[in-house]
């Protein structure tokens, strides 16, 4: 297999005994993308100068005898939401085509103590707004299983550059699925973590009190090594957790025996593509075989879930998004004669379709006369959602169903009517309201396309998930299979 192909656990053993050099596996990524990036178009921007200076970098260090951790000289990519000192950042929108940050976010800054070589910075539908990638102000992503669909969003473009081996790895964006969705559309193992577990400090903010950023990897070893990378408590980030991190990577034991999961009959639900509630079926026997105990749970305000986080989330968005005005940073019209006209047509031209309607929709919500019958009884339910998953873990370890209810489906398919395209989403948002962790791995193809099996777990219970996920991974082939670009 090409060096781009492998993982990052097995790169690191090739690096720490001299077998190889991060130059070469670099070079060889680079040259994959050359291959493949017509047809993936996975990037925004190329770092390809700096992360080849970088490689040689970490080459010397290694030369010299210097003990590297697993992620030096490993090639990623970052999402562009993300700050990049002196790298464009553009949220894939016309209103930040210009921003060039002065500063790091924290996980780049963690990823760079830690001897990553970042490659370059990938596409996503505007502001993280969407379900598809269809809603970039630049172009679309395309899905390597079939180029006619969509990579799934709003992270579509980090999850497309791994599928196609254009990285080893990536780092995205979560707000309601952004991460767990596009891992699911594409064969690869994606993952939220705990709210607060990882810093936002950085990221350009969507919804606040839901987003948070997460690995895409090729397999649940490298997503267990990089969350234990990019995790930890930062002063610099208000809701940012105090937590020990350990070494996730003492939980890929193999072994579930005795473990308890729940099937929340709310997740098999009419509009769920049958073949994919199959492959989730033939999952759930495939623990049992494992020997972990598998029971029926019910989550009740599931039902719920769709529009809290479609007032919840635009309200956050039209306050967050507040900012971009024209005056301080970011696309600017150039043309109006006074300070409002300028204020308005900086507005409306700067931002696409979906992230203006979230943000009148988020607007209406938060009016006087309205908050306390949409945003505030919102929250309401959020929180009952939250209890719900309380009571669930209460006899869970962890709690089993689809990712996403069909595999990715076609450009313009679903653009035409916002609800359908919000459904896609229907399984991964209850995830972020309630803050828990949530991971997507490969669980067969469907009509030649990968499906996702979503395991989620109780607040800061990562290692238990990455003990079932890494057990199911082992026992299955589902996660070798590539896409033939």
């Amino acid at each position: 297999m090409h060096l781009n192909g492998l993982t990052a656990h097995e790169l690191h053993n090739r690096l720490r005994n001299k077998e190889v050099s991060s130059l070469e596996i670099t070079e060889a990524v680079y040259k994959r993308i050359d291959e493949v990036e017509d047809k993936v178009r996975a990037f925004v921007s190329l770092t390809r100068e700096k992360a080849l200076a970088r490689a040689r970098e970490i080459d010397t260090r290694i030369a010299q005898g210097e003990e590297i951790g697993p992620l030096a000289g490993i090639p990623v990519v970052i999402k562009d939401n993300m700050c990049t000192e002196n790298i464009l950042t553009t949220c894939s929108s016309k209103m930040l085509h210009n921003f060039v940050p002065p500063y790091n976010a924290t996980v780049v800054e963690k990823l760079n103590e830690a001897g990553a070589v970042l490659i370059g910075k990938a596409n996503l539908d505007e502001f993280a707004m969407g379900s598809s990638t269809e809603n970039s102000r630049f172009f679309q992503t395309h899905n390597p299983w079939d180029v006619e669909r969509v990579p799934g969003g709003s992270s579509g473009g980090s999850a497309a550059s791994v599928a196609a081996d254009e990285t080893i790895y990536s780092l995205g964006s979560d707000t309601g699925g952004s991460i767990r969705q596009p891992a699911s559309f594409y064969g690869v193992v994606g993952f939220k973590p705990t709210y607060g577990t990882v810093s936002r400090y950085g990221l350009i903010a969507f919804a606040s009190s839901l987003d948070q950023i997460g690995p895409f990897a090729k397999d649940v070893r490298d997503c267990a090594q990089i969350f234990g990378v990019i995790a930890g408590h930062d002063v610099k980030d208000s809701t940012s957790a105090e937590f020990d991190v350990p070494d996730y990577t003492r939980f890929l034991t193999g072994e579930v025996k005795g473990l308890k999961i729940g099937i929340p009959r709310e997740y098999f639900v009419e509009g769920t593509d049958p073949e994919v509630e199959g492959l989730v079926r033939d999952a759930i026997k495939k623990f049992e075989e494992m020997g972990a105990v598998c029971e029926e749970t019910s989550l009740p305000h599931t039902q719920y879930a769709l529009p809290v986080y479609y007032l919840i989330a635009p309200a956050e968005a039209s306050s967050n998004l507040a900012r971009y005005d024209g005056v301080r940073y970011g696309y600017r019209d150039e043309t109006a004669e006074d300070m409002v006209t300028m204020f308005m047509r900086t507005r409306s031209e700067g931002f696409g379709a979906e992230v203006k309607r979230r943000i009148m929709l988020g607007t209406y919500a938060l009016s006087s006369g309205y908050y306390d019958a949409y945003y505030l009884k919102a929250l309401k339910v959020r929180t009952l959602i939250k209890q719900d998953f309380d009571r669930a873990f209460e006899k869970f370890d962890v709690i089993l169903s689809p990712t996403a209810p069909t595999p990715a489906f076609k450009f313009g398919e679903k653009a035409d009517d916002p609800m359908q395209m919000y459904l896609s989403d229907i399984f991964t948002i209850s995830v972020n309201l309630a803050g828990i962790p949530g991971i997507s791995i490969p669980c067969g193809h469907v009509r030649g396309l990968p499906v996702g099996l979503q395991l989620m777990g109780k607040p800061f219970g990562e290692g238990t998930l990455f003990q079932a996920a890494y057990a199911f991974e082992q026992n299955t082939e589902h996660h070798k299979v590539k896409p033939n670009l």
